[in-house]
């Protein structure tokens, strides 16, 4: 039985199949890679600092260079996901994080160790746009939230999952270990999503390439759900409009507005992230026991993300986002006030301390995400996410640096800590300024029926959701 309505209605309004599903699963397991290859270089600190006698400000940089290649990965390869499609942006960027990831093993001092890291910065930053839009995109409108919220929490299980295999590993092998393992789990992924994930239903709507009905039929079969007669035909108004729209009247404010909490939000989320196994281990613990430490910052993140992303089907994400991000500031400048005074005897209450602040920030990471695919429409989701998070992450660029020369300077850890608890702060007042277009969730400029068989009975609003 065919019928003449939008795929992406079909999509919206039919509960998820075991397609969708899958799909948004492994988003989960390639946001879980960007995890744990984001956080290898925070696992591997310790042990680079001390074969190369490195201080802490030149560790701060290295600790930046991926960010960099992940701000500009986010930006242009966003773009890209916009124009080309999810799925082969996804299977490129995977492509560069194998062997980043891999040649960062063969460096021999700081200048080519951030080169191999600003690379695979490239292919996490294209990867966390595209893979945004294929969870918002792949979900019904009732768990659309939902699904990129457990996208997102895939990264601090990429850094509980990693973390755990990375402290083994350094426990009788060098540095170079842990990218290695990166390597590996990275390449794996490479022929799970070529079968698993197939082009998305709403990208191919709008774009139309040769061969869209086929394809667009096929993904529909293999979801379970109906096939459509003809392609919605596209107004010229639909037409005109291009992922650059992010900078237009309508989505200016909006983009300016997400860029900045995230940028403001993200120093303080990364400040915890790579700075805590140095911190643990400056205050005589082992490496291993630093790296396990980290472990439950992304512990922290990953029940946080969880429970937001429960929240969200209940209550407004924003007003969620705001609140965590104020939590956020709290428990980051706590885990400062805990390090006054004598160095801890054990880490628990510090490890404790460390979940709850991971539990916060991850949980604002998992509403920023949400928020990137509730406010910018389909034909400029992934652009406008991987702009937001590319200047955005200029907040995380800048954190470790900050942080270290602070710390070079002679503030001490629990100063430091205070000072970037702020960031978190900012962002929630920033983002009290939101306004979202509630149009962005409906499909827009399309009606249903091609040239040949025009029928706007059914047509569904316009192109975006």
């Amino acid at each position: 039985m065919t019928n003449t309505i939008d795929p992406r209605d079909i999509i919206s309004k039919s509960p998820m199949s075991t397609l969708q599903i899958v799909a948004v699963a492994l988003t989960v397991c390639l946001n879980a890679l960007d995890g744990f290859d984001v956080l290898s270089i925070s696992f591997a600190s310790p042990g680079i600092a001390s074969e190369w006698g490195i201080d802490r400000a030149q560790l701060g940089i290295v600790l930046s260079m991926e960010l960099i290649g992940m701000a500009i990965g986010s930006i242009l390869l966003g773009n890209v996901a916009d124009r080309i499609g999810r799925r082969p942006t996804i299977l490129g960027c995977l492509t560069v994080m194998v062997f980043g990831m891999y040649l960062a093993t063969t460096a021999k001092g700081l200048v080519v160790l951030s080169m191999w890291r600003v690379i695979t910065g490239l292919g996490i930053g294209g990867m966390l746009a595209a893979i945004n839009a294929v969870a918002a995109e792949f979900a019904n409108a009732r768990r659309k939230h939902l699904s990129v919220a457990l996208m997102t929490i895939g990264y601090p299980l990429g850094g509980v999952v990693g973390g755990l295999l990375a402290s083994k590993l350094l426990q009788t092998y060098d540095w170079r270990s842990v990218f290695y393992l990166g390597s590996c789990l990275t390449a794996i992924m490479v022929p799970l999503v070529y079968f698993l994930i197939p082009e998305s239903v709403h990208w191919q709507t709008r774009k139309q390439p040769a061969g869209a009905l086929e394809n667009i039929n096929k993904t529909l079969r293999r979801m379970g759900h109906q096939v459509i007669a003809a392609l919605p035909h596209v107004s010229a108004d639909a037409r005109k409009q291009s992922s650059g729209d992010v900078f237009g009247s309508t989505l200016i404010a909006t983009t300016i507005i997400v860029t900045a909490a995230y940028f403001f939000h993200i120093m303080t989320f990364y400040f915890i992230l790579k700075w805590v196994p140095k911190i643990v281990a400056d205050l005589g613990f082992a490496p291993s026991a630093a790296g396990n430490v980290l472990v439950w910052v992304n512990a922290g993140g990953a029940l946080g993300g969880a429970i937001f992303g429960f929240l969200t089907l209940k209550y407004d994400v924003k007003a969620l986002t705001v609140g965590v991000f104020v939590l956020s500031s709290m428990a980051v400048a706590v885990f400062g006030y805990s390090l006054f005074g004598e160095p801890p005897e054990d880490l628990q209450m510090l490890s404790f301390i460390c979940l709850c602040a991971g539990f916060c920030t991850n949980a604002g990471i998992v509403g920023m995400y949400a928020l990137f695919a509730h406010a910018f429409p389909t034909h400029a989701r992934a652009f406008g996410t991987g702009f937001a998070i590319g200047i955005g992450r200029g907040g995380s660029v800048l954190a470790p640096i900050i942080a270290g020369f602070l710390f070079e300077s002679g503030i001490p850890v629990p100063v430091v800590a205070m000072i970037m608890a702020i960031g978190s702060l900012v962002g929630a007042i920033v983002l009290l300024f939101l306004k979202i277009n509630p149009e962005h969730e409906q499909p827009v400029g399309a009606t249903a029926g091609s040239a040949g068989n025009q029928s706007t009975a059914s047509a569904p609003r316009a192109a975006a959701a």
